[in-house]
């Protein structure tokens, strides 16, 4: 008799398939309490940042009615910025980054403080703003750079994404949120009591930064200097990916960074003057926020070379689109204090647009850039890695700005629809002689 064979084994059913949240992932400020301190902090004070930063150019016009003078804030700073970044990255990886930031803290507050002291007392000093501002833009510098580097302490891994988001967030409320309020406050209860709204947000710094334990670099550490430096470039060219991230950042920054022109564009081409010229600069910043909101799915992206490829690619097309709205935009000419009702409302709805996608685009790059490097660099380097990174930051804009001036001569749409083109065309470059970056996986970080 011959036995009957067992039944087959049921087929496994098929594993349902994973929900990607949609919205910003907070689960870093679940997990990371000394995170989340640190987050709120730099949000907040951020947002009292951006509204000094408005609120002196203002005072700078105000006393000299010169729109040159309120120009050199920018510039008399800039290199300080950069040299505080690279001093403040050796820093970061030679001692205790809590400590660095702290000290960096207290000099951004103290200027802050002059700042307004400067206003109660009725000074209208020029130079002293400029020193002033200079002293806050190089200790926020060294603070930007410290925090950087010591994010990736307070988190594993894989949450380095969902943080970058997270500072995407919070940067599109500094942008929006603190030239807004400057504005307000300007003109309702004058230059001393705004400054001194920033001194009281500021102080919320302190609380993100003074609850950290100490953070020392792990790894062999160098005493700050020029050989400290020296490594810490050695390292960058050694390392492809994380060059890679940078040499792409310069390349959207100077061909695809058209902020100067739109004075221009508010009262020559679209018109609506100053209030246009808002319109489009907050545009940028919306569409950063709004990216880093829906930013949920992105922790989940592993090809994050690619991703970084096709983001600022995006990012040029974009620039290109806004480019194309100036072109067959007819001249519409007007003053700067002309409001909306002057304005070619369908073309600054276009220019909007496209500079809300410029905006997402960009974050979205900038978000795993970001997570690149704090993930593939050593903790040792960290920091060095980060000044270097203000330096691209900092300077690409300006060269940007440059590249703008320059090509403007010729007409207004060319260079957003030039340098858009210019963008995606280099970056394709970038990534044909990169192939180890397209192949970057983000389980297996490499430099």
């Amino acid at each position: 008799m011959t036995a009957t064979p067992p039944p087959p084994p049921p087929s496994p059913r098929p594993a349902p398939p994973v929900r990607r949240p949609l919205f910003v992932d907070v689960t870093p400020l679940r997990t990371s309490p000394a995170f989340a301190r640190l987050f709120a902090g730099s949000a907040i004070s951020g947002i009292g940042t951006q509204l000094t930063l408005v609120a002196v150019g203002l005072e700078i016009f105000e006393i000299t009615r010169s729109t040159f003078a309120v120009a050199l804030v920018g510039v008399v700073s800039l290199v300080p910025m950069i040299l505080a970044g690279l001093y403040g990255g050796m820093l970061a990886d030679a001692f205790d980054r809590r400590k660095v930031a702290l000290v960096a803290a207290v000099f951004a507050w103290l200027s802050t403080a002059a700042i307004a002291l400067h206003a109660y007392l009725g000074l209208h000093e020029v130079w002293l703003l400029y020193l002033l501002t200079t002293v806050n833009a190089v200790a926020g510098t060294m603070i930007a750079t410290s925090r950087a580097s010591i994010v990736p302490r307070l988190l594993p891994r894989e949450l380095l994404p969902a943080a970058s988001a997270l500072s995407g967030i919070s940067m599109g409320l500094m942008l929006t949120v603190g030239p807004a309020l400057a504005g307000v406050l300007v003109a309702s209860v004058g230059f001393p009591l705004t400054y001194t709204v920033d001194v009281v947000l500021f102080s919320t710094a302190f609380l993100g930064i003074v609850t950290l334990p100490p953070i020392r670099p792990e790894g062999e550490t160098q005493r700050p200097g020029l050989e400290s430096l020296r490594f810490g470039l050695a390292f960058l060219k050694r390392s492809p990916n994380i060059r890679t991230t940078f040499v792409m950042d310069i390349v959207a920054m100077t061909f695809g960074m058209p902020r100067v022109l739109y004075p221009v564009v508010g009262t020559l081409v679209i018109g609506g003057g100053a209030v246009t010229v808002g319109v489009l600069s907050a545009s940028f910043a919306v569409g950063a926020l709004l990216s880093s909101v829906f930013s949920g799915r992105l922790g989940h992206v592993r090809r994050q070379g690619v991703a970084v490829r096709w983001a600022i690619t995006a990012y040029g097309l974009c620039i290109a689109a806004f480019g194309v709205v100036l072109l067959v935009t007819p001249a519409h000419g007007g003053a700067v204090t002309a409001g909306l009702d002057q304005a070619n409302l369908v073309a600054l709805g276009g220019a909007a647009l496209a500079l809300a996608g410029a905006g997402a685009s960009d974050n979205v790059s900038s978000i795993f850039r970001s997570t690149i490097l704090q993930s593939a660099a050593p903790d040792a380097m960290r920091g060095r890695l980060q000044g270097i990174f203000i330096v691209v930051v900092t300077g690409g804009p300006r060269v940007g700005d440059l590249f703008v001036g320059l090509v403007a001569g010729i007409a207004v749409f060319w260079p957003p629809l030039l340098g858009g083109l210019l963008v995606v065309a280099l970056v394709a470059l970038v990534a044909r002689l990169t192939p180890a970056f397209g192949r970057y996986d983000a389980e297996a970080p490499t430099p």
